[in-house]
């Protein structure tokens, strides 16, 4: 930057309340006790301590690139900010070699921050590996996707993973007051923050100090030029508008609430499965991919311990195909509570598991010819068909029979439970086998 823009950084020009709070040393900074309590890996830092590359991975406004900045300035390292946004390897190589003429010329050493590292492509993280080995840079990168799905693991195996957790609400409170105290804040603004305007803003933030920042801004600029004393909640919902979920479609967030909301209907729960839905379908989610979601759990979790499950959840997508949103919402709720306090059982899923493993085992067994249709006159005279029973021919339309090929004759695929309607088919299988021992 030019002296003018160095200057104005300096004192913090024009810029949002979220950068010119921004702390200024690790003491400063709120949160990650983790992270940074007494013994911790990050806490007590000074200039020339050794530190690995890191990879900080946590929900938005968590601290990250403050947290990245903190800790050059505390080892004395300089400190190149890339975002692999618009960075690519052009960018990188020239970081790198600057940083090896700066290792070269001044024994100094750089700490390279990537924001957003999960949208470096392969090639683009490759690049990074053979400087990051041989310590040219000490990288920290920054995501809030799962550095086990966003990181290649040659280069996630040479940095230490470092989870940042959202910040609670006693943090987001100690934030807000800080910056309505603090020079470099709204000390000067003439408003006061009342205790309800504090609550919701602690509660429209969701564990994101850059959120809860930039709301403050403008529900004191309006808060100011209403002439009003304090910041109230009603400011605060005019600031916020519209609280924003957290929840990306394709990110780590998604997956955690899928898999909340499959773990609470699987658990029985009506409550939590409905919200958990309904945190999906309010954050933008295609509600197909719910119902998907539905249809699968009736047959891998419920079976045939309730086997009108899968129609239930069936009829819930077709149901919702009809009418859509907003209305389709309800028989997605009521789908959810059937599927919840439906009796389970998983006995779909482990009789395939057990008839995959005996088809990859033991290949493709010829079937019985008893079994064959005998179609021709070459069938009938090969043996085709020989020696089958119609089970229609015997009373109660059974007949005691082996129908695996002979290699598996004895084999039990299905084992069903005693959970709802498959303790009846239990009785049902056990009545046929004595039937076929004697």
């Amino acid at each position: 930057m030019d002296l003018f823009a160095h200057s104005a950084a300096g004192r913090r020009v024009n810029q949002p309340l979220a950068e010119r709070m921004r702390p200024i040393s690790l003491e400063e900074l709120v949160g990650q006790a983790h992270l940074l309590g007494p013994g911790k890996l990050l806490s007590g830092l000074a200039a020339g301590d050794p530190l690995p590359s890191l990879l900080l991975w946590g929900p938005p406004g968590t601290g990250k690139t403050t947290l990245a900045r903190l800790v050059g300035t505390a080892i004395r390292a300089h400190l190149v900010i890339l975002s692999a946004v618009d960075a690519g390897v052009k960018e990188v190589r020239e970081a790198v070699a600057a940083a090896a003429a700066r290792r070269d010329q001044f024994g100094s050493r750089t700490l390279l921050f990537i924001d957003e590292i999960h949208r470096f492509s392969k090639t683009q993280q490759d690049a990074l590996l053979p400087h990051v080995e041989a310590g040219t840079v000490i990288l920290i990168g920054a995501t809030t996707e799962n550095p086990s799905f966003g990181v290649v693991s040659a280069l996630l195996s040479r940095c230490r993973v470092i989870r940042l957790e959202a910040l609670t609400d006693a943090d987001l409170e100690a934030i807000a007051r800080r910056a309505m105290t603090d020079d470099r804040g709204l000390a000067g603004v003439g408003v006061a923050l009342s205790g309800d305007g504090l609550n919701a803003l602690v509660g429209n933030a969701s564990g994101d100090a850059r959120r809860l920042l930039n709301t403050l801004e403008v529900a004191a600029h309006l808060a100011q030029r209403a002439g009003a004393p304090e910041i109230t909640a009603d400011h605060v919902a005019e600031a916020a508008q519209h609280k924003t979920l957290l929840y990306d479609r394709a990110g780590d967030e998604h997956y955690g609430v899928v898999s909340a909301f499959i773990k609470s209907m699987r658990g029985s729960d009506p409550d939590a499965s409905v919200y958990w839905m309904t945190r999906m379908i309010e954050a933008g989610e295609d509600p197909r991919f719910v119902l998907r979601r539905m249809v699968i759990f009736a047959a891998e979790d419920v079976g045939n311990a309730d086997p009108q499950a899968l129609g239930v959840a069936v009829s819930a997508l077709q149901a919702v195909e009809l009418v859509g949103l907003p209305e389709g919402v309800l028989p997605m709720t009521q789908a959810v509570v059937y599927l919840a306090l439906a009796p389970k059982s998983n006995t779909a899923l482990t009789t395939y598991a057990k008839a995959r493993a005996a088809v990859r085992d033991k290949g493709p067994l010829p079937v019985p010819a008893k079994l064959r249709n005998a179609v021709t006159a070459l069938d009938r005279a090969s043996g085709r068909g020989d020696g089958y029973k119609y089970p229609h021919d015997f009373a109660g339309a059974y007949v005691p029979e082996d129908y695996l090929p002979d290699a598996l004759i004895g084999e039990r695929m299905y084992e069903p439970t005693e959970s709802g309607f498959e303790a009846e088919l239990k009785q049902r299988l056990a009545a046929l086998a004595e039937r076929k021992k004697s």
